[in-house]
């Protein structure tokens, strides 16, 4: 899934909107397009990274505005480098115009113009960048042929200091928060609730970690689970939170601490509880939390920070000084030079054989040292240790997905996760009282047969070690494919000279194929239960 760059806010911002063109004439009921401009005044189009002196918010390319005006959403005004435009539909003559920052944080529900009357947004995942929450209605009322508008964008949320004491490498949560925001169009107002339990997501690491928080009563200081790391690992603590109002600064610093150890010793660091069998002799694996990622700036290999989370089209921007995520790859790109023309995670070259482990296309990933599987890298929040993990063989695929025996008799289902096409796999011991599926084991079934919250993955399939594989699509070059609508997963098996074997779902299939080497699924790494 895409990040979108986000930002403080702790305190009133200008707003100066002008330059309104109208593309034709203006009815004198509204009832035209009107194409507007809005100039952001006080910071000349840039956006600062978090000043946490301040809490001051600005703007950059892609920020979205969303407008209202006679009760229903009329369109959205995006950030171009300089200023905000966009078309709006339909203003009503009389009344002003309502403009919501919502932190890029895209809504639940879809939005149409003239129609939707609400929408909300879950703030929980802080951990690149913080949703700022801002509302304003324009200081004039719209009239027909009006080419100028004024608003001053009110902050409605908070900023806050933690400080967090943690022995995991993964992000931080905390619980007990409201972390929901649902915008009335029909009444201008926002509301703020709690999504599940209430989960904020800080960055990972120890020290002061910023948040934004809606606002709230004050929170009592939690019990033992309050805090944890996202990986499950350890538990811990929030502290006391007090009364949060809009607009707010606190920078006292709210004490966190995650250091309880959850099953020392039995799960490894980065690994999903579920034990899945992947042969005939009975040995079994654990899957890892999330699709593998890599950072080529910094040389960082890690796992993405949920199970349903991918970077998509973000992966089209692929280069060795790119200092964002990809997690799409060329067939043994895992850095080392085993032999192959393309070792490179960066790698682009569209030709097959570019791509041979070890220089041959008869070797597999783990064949000679496995310097070509993934999984030789030390992963930054799996236990940071080299040739630790793998990945399955295509053999291991089709076990896990058509051959092994299971408590419940389901290996697989279709589902959306979080609002996320994929396919959830169960583990061995997984019972049919845990949670029903539908449609289970039927390649042939559509995304939809399953609908899973965020909270129930978590509290329920998770915790129960379920994995879901999301359908990030393929890359060809730099050219990003079928996200949202195709899982492309790669074996550590060879299959010709021109391809490899790989996992592959849709909404209408499962099964394992072969796949031109040059071309970039994801990769979801294992480790051997011991």
């Amino acid at each position: 899934m895409k990040k979108i760059s986000i930002i403080v806010a702790a305190m009133t911002l200008a707003l100066g909107l002008s330059q309104c063109k109208k593309e034709q004439p203006t009815t004198a009921n509204g009832n035209d397009a009107v194409a507007i401009t809005l100039d952001i005044k006080n910071n000349g189009g840039s956006r600062m990274d978090v000043n946490t002196s301040t809490g001051e918010v600005t703007y950059e390319t892609g920020d979205v505005i969303y407008v209202a005006s006679g009760g229903t959403f009329i369109g959205t005004l995006t950030h171009n480098g300089t200023n905000f435009a966009g078309t709006i539909t339909n203003p009503t003559v009389g009344e002003p115009l309502h403009f919501y920052f919502l932190g890029n944080v895209t809504p639940a529900e879809t939005l149409t113009t003239g129609t939707t009357t609400t929408c909300s947004v879950v703030i929980s995942d802080q951990t690149e960048h913080l949703p700022v929450i801002e509302y304003a209605p324009s200081n004039e009322t719209y009239t027909a042929g009006a080419t100028t508008f004024t608003a001053h964008l009110l902050n409605k949320c908070a900023l806050v200091k933690f400080n967090v004491t943690t022995a995991s490498e993964a992000a931080t949560c905390i619980t007990g928060m409201k972390n929901k925001v649902t915008v009335n169009f029909a009444e201008n107002t926002l509301t703020h609730s709690q999504e599940g339990n209430g989960v904020i997501t800080l960055p990972s690491g120890i020290g002061e970690k910023w948040a934004i928080l809606l606002p709230q009563e004050a929170v009592e200081a939690g019990e033992e689970g309050s805090a944890y790391s996202e990986d499950g690992d350890y538990t811990g603590t929030c502290g006391a939170v007090p009364a949060i109002y809009e607009n707010g600064y606190l920078i006292a610093g709210i004490e966190v601490n995650v250091t309880n150890e959850v099953n020392p010793g039995e799960v490894p660091v980065g690994a999903i509880s579920g034990k899945f069998t992947i042969n005939a002799d009975g040995d079994q694996v654990y899957f890892s939390k999330g699709n593998l990622q890599y950072q080529a700036s910094t040389n960082t290999w890690r796992f993405a920070g949920s199970q349903w989370n991918y970077m998509g089209d973000g992966n089209s921007n692929i280069s060795e000084t790119y200092d964002g995520w990809i997690d799409l790859f060329g067939w043994g790109t895992s850095g080392y030079n085993h032999g192959a023309n393309c070792y490179q995670p960066w790698s682009t070259s569209t030709t097959a054989s570019d791509y041979y482990a070890y220089g041959e296309y008869t070797y597999n990933l783990y064949d000679q040292n496995g310097q070509a599987d993934w999984g030789y890298n030390a992963i930054s929040n799996g236990g940071n240790t080299a040739n630790i993990w793998r990945t399955l063989t295509d053999n291991e695929w089709n076990y896990v997905i058509n051959t092994r025996n299971t408590t419940s008799g389901i290996r697989y289902a279709k589902a959306k996760v979080n609002n996320m096409n994929g396919a959830i796999l169960l583990p061995d011991n997984w019972t049919t009282t845990t949670y029903a599926l539908n449609s289970t084991n039927n390649s042939l079934e559509d995304f939809t047969s399953n609908t899973i919250t965020a909270s129930d993955w978590s509290n329920v399939f998770e915790a129960n070690g379920a994995v879901f594989l999301p359908a990030a699509g393929n890359r060809g070059g730099t050219t990003v494919n079928d996200v949202g609508s195709g899982g492309y997963y790669w074996s550590a098996s060879y299959d010709n000279n021109y391809g490899a074997r790989c996992l592959y779902f849709s909404s209408v299939s499962f099964y394992t194929t072969y796949y031109s080497r040059d071309y970039g699924p994801s990769v979801r790494l294992v480790r051997d239960v011991e």
